[in-house]
């Protein structure tokens, strides 16, 4: 992925280079012409486009913006109502991520959410256990998790 890049902002100075111009419009169209050749040749390279990773993470943003909105609404929600009706609890996230980071993501993701709080992992790393300020069903929670950042997280960080 990183030669990718380099690949690419290398033909976008070659083309200011041949446009005689060093102006941001020219790199601009010297990025796209380079995106285009590369993706031309995307079979010559062992890893997929390089593209598809930052529409990815760009995806895996929007995802927590959207997931942060939606909880920060649901925690005002019960800070607002004037009888207590909460009922917390603690559940277990089975997850298929592998590395270290992907983890770390997923636990920072899930505790920088409100209501919701990475409290342990398993010594293999296979498990975490999430304390919800207000949850109903813990396998629709674990499922809703599973759908949204595990999901995002593995197209962010696979390869293929």
């Amino acid at each position: 992925m990183a030669f990718q890049i380099l690949l690419n902002v290398l033909m976008a100075c070659l083309w200011m280079f041949f446009e005689s111009s060093v102006t941001l419009s020219t790199f601009i169209i010297g990025y796209l012409l380079g995106l285009l050749i590369i993706f031309m040749m995307r079979r010559f390279f062992s890893s997929r486009l390089y593209i598809y990773r930052v529409f990815a993470v760009v995806w895996l943003v929007l995802l927590f913006l959207k997931e942060l909105f939606l909880s920060n609404l649901a925690v005002l929600k019960v800070v607002l109502n004037p009888k207590l009706t909460i009922r917390p609890g603690i559940f277990a996230l089975e997850t298929k991520l592998e590395s270290d980071w992907e983890i770390t993501l997923l636990a920072n993701l899930i505790t920088l959410t409100p209501g919701t709080l990475v409290v342990d992992l398993s010594k293999d790393n296979k498990t975490l256990y999430i304390h919800a300020m207000d949850i109903e069903d813990a396998d629709e929670a674990v499922e809703s998790i599973k759908l949204s950042f595990e999901k995002a997280i593995m197209e962010v960080s696979r390869s293929c």
